[in-house]
This record gives structure tokens, C-alpha cells and sequence, in this order.
């Protein structure tokens, strides 16, 4: 009995990083409105195409919207709610919020 209980720790010591790993904002996301952005620790593809530093914590993201881009120089904060779903908010607290779902078999 002590044998399978070392065994099933061990599994499961060298399952958990793996596990971890899903629950964290780096990824592909896009909207219902076309846009897609890609997160990848503090560097950032914004929905405009620019590549940027922004701001990263393993379950929140934010930057500043680079020129050339709509709300130019206003903040952007991305919070994950899911392995699946984040929220994004541009410019004011009260300004709406945008619905991000990790891309499918994105392509470009």
C-alpha cells in the first residue's frame, strides 16, 4: 500500500506543473468582432498588430494602446475569468467590457 501512494504522489507532483500552466493569460485570444491579440509573458500582439510591453501577471494583462491605433495612449486592462474566457476594458472604469475566447486554429 505504501508503494501505490508514493506512485499516485509522485503522478501527481509531476502533473501539477503541467496543470498550472493552463490557467495562465499567454495565448491566442479573439473577440466575436474579429479581433485577436497574442500574450505571451510582458510582450503583447495587439488587436491592431502592433508588438508592445505591457504590464503581465499570470491571470491580468494591461498596456498602453500604442499610436496609430483607435484610443491611442488610453489603458487597456485583461483579466483572465477562465482558462477560456478573458474581459478587457479600454480607457475608463466605466467604459464597457470586451469578451476575449481563446482562439481556434488561428491561422495568420
Amino acid at each position: 500500500m505504501t508503494h501505490r501512494k508514493l506512485i499516485l504522489a509522485t503522478a501527481l507532483l509531476l502533473a501539477a506543473p503541467t496543470a498550472a500552466l493552463a490557467d495562465a493569460i499567454d495565448g491566442n485570444w479573439c473577440s466575436a468582432d474579429g479581433q485577436h491579440m497574442t500574450i505571451h509573458g510582458d510582450n503583447i500582439t495587439t488587436p491592431g498588430g502592433k508588438q508592445i510591453k505591457g504590464n503581465y501577471d499570470r491571470h491580468a494583462f494591461d498596456y498602453v494602446v500604442p499610436a496609430g491605433e483607435a484610443g491611442s495612449g488610453e489603458t487597456v486592462n485583461i483579466v483572465l475569468r477562465s482558462e477560456y474566457l478573458a474581459v478587457s476594458r479600454q480607457g475608463a472604469a466605466n467604459a464597457p467590457v470586451k469578451e476575449w475566447r481563446r482562439c481556434t486554429n488561428r491561422t495568420s
